[in-house]
């Protein structure tokens, strides 16, 4: 990902847009994930689960406003996303444990793609690679992947996608769009 040289000394955030995860579903996750009696590894904190759509990097402060812009005129699906998160993967030389979808939904590798032409418009450049939603579930993950009692079964609803700021360890929504069309008058 790259959007130009920064100024030094010159404020910025890491910042990426996702889907976030709901407080029951991170907790059921969570469970699932612990239930894997894993030795190896470093889970990744049930609040910071999350469906990346698009990794944005180092981004100088002053750009936020013209992202949050960009992004809120990104079209979206018009009705909720879901994404079966049916199948455990191991990604060895990301050295990470993850759950992703047997099948990418058509809807979901749409919005990426608008993201990414809004956010091209800006000077950030996706690498050239397959899209390849996943949700990590361990870092510094060295084994194969591992058997499950249990096979997983989570099905992800977003109602919205937000730009997220990742800060020692820690992501916090900076902005939110709906993918759902707002309904009603007087709100």
């Amino acid at each position: 990902m790259s959007n130009g040289p920064r100024e030094q000394g010159e404020p910025f955030k890491r910042l990426f847009f996702a889907l976030p995860c709901a407080t029951a579903q991170r907790r059921a996750i969570a469970q699932w994930r612990n239930a894997l009696g894993l030795n190896s590894g470093r889970p990744v904190p049930a609040e910071n689960f999350h469906l990346t759509l698009m990794f944005l990097g180092s981004v100088a402060v002053a750009q936020i406003p013209g992202i949050c812009a960009a992004a809120a005129q990104v079209r979206t699906p018009g009705e909720p996303l879901t994404v079966a998160l049916d199948r455990l993967d191991a990604w060895r030389r990301a050295g990470v444990l993850l759950l992703a979808p047997a099948q990418t939904p058509l809807p979901l590798r749409q919005l990426v793609y608008a993201l990414q032409q809004a956010m091209l418009a800006l000077g950030f450049e996706d690498a050239p690679r397959e899209y390849r939603p996943h949700l990590t579930l361990m870092r510094d993950f060295r084994e194969p992947v591992p058997e499950s009692d249990t096979p997983p079964d989570f099905h992800l609803n977003a109602r919205h996608f937000a730009l997220f700021e990742s800060h020692k360890g820690r992501y916090r929504s900076l902005a939110e769009w709906p993918l759902v069309p707002m309904t009603g008058s007087g709100q």
